[in-house]
């Protein structure tokens, strides 16, 4: 089928590159090198209880109980530290989920990862988010 316009040129062009671009660069080799990726301060929130039991982007359920968080760049599967630049407190946590959606937001904890992070009241906080370590190539 031959489109007819420049947009539709556009439009079939981009249907055909999109997932060839999706293939052939994975996450796993994302450069971190980039000091923004290594580390990052921003604002942190935390997941409604109502997405209990839901699939995260890593296929495996939202847990509550769990030390997980929802990153928009990072690999699935990295591990990160957030500390409370408030409070001083620190936890470690592993990236299983993609968010937060909302401007201004570096990363969408549990709720044990926020209570243990003394964010529960507030909701908010501000927050340092630094990659501990990445996951192996065959785990993403």
């Amino acid at each position: 089928m031959k489109p007819k316009t420049t947009s539709g040129w556009v439009v079939a062009t981009a249907a055909l590159l999109i997932p060839l671009l999706l293939v052939l660069v994975p996450s796993a080799q994302m450069d971190l090198s980039h000091r923004s990726l290594q580390m990052q301060q921003g604002v942190a929130s935390y997941y409604h209880d109502r997405l209990q039991g839901r699939r995260t982007a890593s296929g495996e359920r939202y847990d509550g109980r769990k030390y997980t968080a929802a990153h928009k760049h990072l690999p699935i599967g990295t591990r990160v530290r957030i500390t409370n630049l408030e409070t001083g407190k620190s936890i470690m946590v592993r990236i299983n989920d993609r968010g937060p959606f909302v401007q201004e937001r570096v990363i969408d904890l549990s709720r044990r990862a926020a209570r243990d992070l003394g964010i529960l009241n507030a909701g908010l906080a501000p927050v340092r988010v630094e990659v501990v370590e990445l996951p192996d190539a065959d785990q993403t």
